[in-house]
């Protein structure tokens, strides 16, 4: 047992002093507080950014209330960013904003707060290959969004305000797409009200995005397949009156409903879409479509008559 403890005792003095003759030799020749900052500097100004990290949380370390104390963490908050460890990043911001709330240049916390989350909504593979941002998870592009609002809210006169205030309208428009994107998966799946959902949300919430005309679009498109056409004739008045060149309206200003839905094959499922068909013609809604106003849905026009066969089976006899 005393042997154990002793091999035990040998090699944690042992870790300890490899580990201390690393780090001597990673920092030596430098003792001063300002020789830690300087170094850190120009290690960040040539892009060694793991070294300049590293270099950073020594100079906090060891002189955790000198005068480059502040400095040093706001520029550790840069290094995280361009060594894309953009986690850590969002931490050390946070981090400056609760531990310097008066600092002079807490708004550019706030804005790198903001910037390492939209880097992370943009993604690792779009470095390398194109993608469309609006068809991934929003989460980031929200988090993005809400941290540039903060920083416009708190200081609108900021030197970064003109920067996130762009940024958040390519995020506004990011994330409107997104929402569309979902509300027509809904329709091809004739998931009308969830659809309808989504348009409603669009509308309602990115006012100024180019999206909303495709919003409102699927609000009609929703209300029409779902028989109501009272809803979907005041929608697509909104459509016409503010965006009459939109793609789901003819020269005259009808309505022009899709006529066919994602259905896919059991050919197609299972070949990954190399084989067999995923669309089907079948109707959408058992409502008159498209209409005007000049050509109005009549409400006493007549509807077939189902068997109580064919009720209790669900259409599937009688």
């Amino acid at each position: 047992m005393r042997i154990l403890i002793l091999m035990t005792l040998c090699l944690a003095f042992v870790s300890c002093s490899i580990f201390d003759s690393e780090e001597r030799d990673e920092f030596e020749g430098l003792s001063t507080e300002e020789q830690f900052y300087v170094t850190a500097q120009r290690q960040l100004n040539s892009r060694n950014y793991r070294a300049a990290i590293n270099t950073y949380q020594a100079l906090e370390s060891r002189f955790p209330f000198g005068r480059y104390a502040a400095q040093g963490q706001l520029e550790l908050i840069y290094a995280y960013f361009s060594n894309l460890d953009l986690e850590a990043a969002r931490t050390a911001a946070d981090r400056f904003i609760r531990l310097h709330p008066d600092n002079p240049n807490i708004d550019y916390a706030y804005y790198m707060k903001g910037m390492a989350s939209f880097a992370e909504d943009s993604g690792f593979m779009s470095r390398f290959l194109p993608t469309d941002p609006s068809k991934r998870d929003p989460g980031r592009a929200r988090d993005s969004f809400a941290e540039f609002s903060l920083l416009l809210a708190l200081y609108p006169d900021s030197e970064y305000a003109a920067d996130a205030r762009a940024r958040m309208i390519f995020l506004r428009n990011t994330l409107a797409a997104y929402e569309v994107h979902v509300a027509n998966y809904y329709l091809e799946r004739r998931a009308y009200m969830a659809a309808l959902n989504r348009g409603r949300y669009v509308v309602e919430n990115f006012q100024g995005s180019p999206l909303v005309a495709d919003g409102v679009a699927i609000m009609v498109e929703s209300y029409l397949r779902m028989g109501l056409d009272d809803l979907a004739a005041t929608s697509l008045a909104l459509l016409r009156t503010n965006f009459p060149d939109h793609p789901a309206l003819d020269p005259n200003g009808n309505f022009i409903v899709r006529t066919d839905v994602t259905n896919p094959s059991l050919l197609y499922t299972v070949s990954f879409g190399l084989l067999g068909d995923n669309v089907d013609n079948t109707p959408l809604a058992p409502t008159t479509r498209p209409f005007s106003p000049e050509n109005p849905v009549m409400d006493d026009a007549p509807t077939q008559q189902r068997s109580l066969l064919s009720i209790l089976t669900f259409g599937i006899f009688g």
